[in-house]
């Protein structure tokens, strides 16, 4: 029998919902109206505690949400109506449950008995998103209403997070019942292991203390499970340097000199030489991802193979792993830590990565009366502030560019759309980031492509005064795709070349947003420094860059990830 939080009280479905939104700690909901979730939003007309925000797109409430997640660590919440306005999150919820961000997604749907008959604006939003939702469930008896929710949010969060998605028709939402929220979840079929099996970490730290060349390959997990602390007393009890992957940028502290940066397509060159001459490689938090690993048969081909995760199927999915530890990253490295590991002799080991880090530096050239380089920029922004922001990125150039030259020493300071690679990320999932870290300086860098893909949002920016600071980083390309022409397709730019663009500057003054625009290298920092002292207001920087600037070094695609072009000093 669960144990009840409250006494049983009658209310519609509509306000069950927004009930159970307090009870789970939810600060903010991103949402746009329509005629199945009426009722909902007629709740919502009285509701002061939990901030609702009114974005211009349902894309940018997914992404709001997402954004909200990454940057605070809670679940992140959405809405929207039947049909169209639930298609318009698939982006979303594909980006979130790619990149394991906790979410419950909050959909209309027709009134119970309309459902297969191809109603106005039904569409089998469960169906479509079985295969990006870690879960999703289709309300039809009020009665059920308060334990989905509850389980919704249990799943979102715990175990490999991801999103869940609620469809709620109208005639759930507009029922009333006597209700109280349960206090307990108790699933059957869903318990998520958090501690590592005793017998594989005494396998780990035997391989560990065995070891001459490795390396810990630190992904995205450990700033979902807050193991940062306990991956930089791992890494500096046994001397072993550690690369992260891009959705783990300030999982370990840029400025550290055990940190070898990001692996990878667009890794640096010491980590990804490191990873291909490494006799044991620890990846904890990872699911050596196509982008990082490159030609498998010859990624990490001298190394024994560590794999720490806790979802058990990502497990030897993608490389062979030798010793596999199902496990949360943070449970896991404190087991590890409890262990007989020492300081390990790698005076060689550090050497060949110090004379690495000498010759194949991150370099860029930036003259003094020349084209603006997006690398000194970006290198600029990191200086100003300290490294003390976040850092929202859209997709392509400007996000690989934020990736290498930002210096992130904290977790949750870069947010990215990693596994998905989603175009018009940035700016509304900022909105998010803003939201859940007030007291943070907020930055979305973009590209001029991408920024275009949910530009509207900047009307709800301006709405709200959320202080997001946009720079857009302008090439009249899109980026990477034209830098993949150049490189590999005998420079056909096929399409990639904007030879319209609107003027930025114009666009967020329209919005009453205060905009600027800079041509030369000597007003770049003036101009940062401008939009960081206006703190309480969002801004639009737009640079002209140079304008078939390459991202460098570059793994080509099916290469392994030490066959590396561009980017040499």
């Amino acid at each position: 029998m669960k144990r009840e939080l409250n006494v049983k009280q009658k209310m519609t479905g509509a306000r069950i919902l927004i009930d159970a939104f307090r009870k789970e700690g939810v600060e903010v909901v991103f949402g746009y109206p329509g005629g199945t979730v009426i009722p909902i939003f007629d709740a919502f007309y009285d509701v002061k505690d939990i901030k609702f925000i009114l974005p211009r797109h349902e894309q940018a409430a997914a992404h709001g949400a997402d954004g909200y997640a990454r940057a605070t660590g809670k679940v992140g919440v959405c809405i929207a109506t039947s049909g169209p306005g639930a298609t318009n999150l698939i982006t979303g919820i594909a980006t979130a449950y790619m990149d394991s961000i906790p979410m419950v997604i909050i959909t209309g749907q027709v009134k119970t008995h309309l459902i297969g008959n191809d109603a106005f604006q039904e569409a089998d939003i469960t169906g479509i998103t079985r295969p990006i939702t870690k879960h999703n469930y289709l309300v039809k008896n009020l009665a059920e209403l308060p334990t989905v929710l509850k389980q919704a949010f249990y799943i979102a969060r715990t175990g490999r997070p991801g999103p869940v998605l609620v469809d709620l028709p109208t005639d759930i939402t507009l029922q009333e019942m006597e209700y109280s929220y349960p206090e307990e979840v108790h699933m059957r079929t869903y318990n998520p292991s958090y501690e590592g099996h005793g017998l594989q970490i005494k396998k780990v730290v035997e391989a560990i203390n065995k070891s001459h060349r490795p390396v810990i390959y630190a992904g995205g997990g450990i700033i979902i499970s807050g193991a940062d602390k306990e991956l930089l007393a791992f890494a500096e009890k046994t001397g072993i340097p550690v690369t992260t992957t891009l959705l783990a940028m300030g999982a370990f502290p840029a400025d550290h000199p055990l940190y070898l940066g990001m692996l990878g397509m667009h890794g640096t060159f010491y980590a990804n030489y490191s990873i291909t001459d490494c006799d044991l490689l620890i990846s904890i938090g990872s699911r050596f991802d196509d982008r990082v690993t490159g030609k498998i048969d010859e990624f990490a081909p001298h190394a024994k193979v560590i794999h720490i995760d806790i979802d058990p199927s990502s497990i030897s999915k993608n490389v062979r792993v030798d010793i596999p530890v199902v496990g949360d990253a943070k449970a896991v490295l404190k087991q590890i830590l409890e262990q007989d590991i020492h300081k390990l002799e790698l005076t060689e080991w550090h050497k060949k990565i110090e004379d690495w880090k000498k010759t194949y530096p991150l370099s860029y050239k930036q003259e003094k009366n020349g084209e603006i380089k997006p690398q000194y920029v970006i290198e600029k922004l990191s200086q100003l502030t300290k490294g003390d922001a976040i850092i929202c990125t859209e997709v392509g150039q400007s996000q690989m560019w934020a990736a290498q030259f930002f210096k992130y020493n904290y977790p949750r300071s870069f947010i990215t759309s990693g596994g998905l690679g989603t175009m018009g990320f940035g700016l509304p999932a900022a909105i998010g980031a803003s939201l859940g870290c007030p007291d943070k300086m907020v930055f979305d860098i973009a590209g001029d492509g991408s920024i275009q893909m949910n530009i509207q949002e900047l009307a709800t920016i301006s709405q709200y005064k959320i202080p997001v600071k946009v720079i857009i980083l302008n090439n009249g390309f899109l980026g990477m795709v034209r830098q993949w022409q150049e490189l590999f397709y005998k420079k056909r730019y096929s399409h990639t070349e904007f030879t319209f663009n609107p003027d930025f500057v114009k666009l967020a003054q329209a919005y009453d947003i205060f905009g600027l625009c800079v041509e030369k290298v000597s007003e770049v920092e003036g101009a940062l420094k401008k939009i960081i002292e206006i703190r309480d207001k969002p801004s639009v920087l737009e640079i002209k860059i140079a304008r078939e600037e390459n991202v460098f070094p570059m793994v080509p695609a099916g290469a392994a990830i030490n066959r590396m072009i561009g980017g040499m000093a």
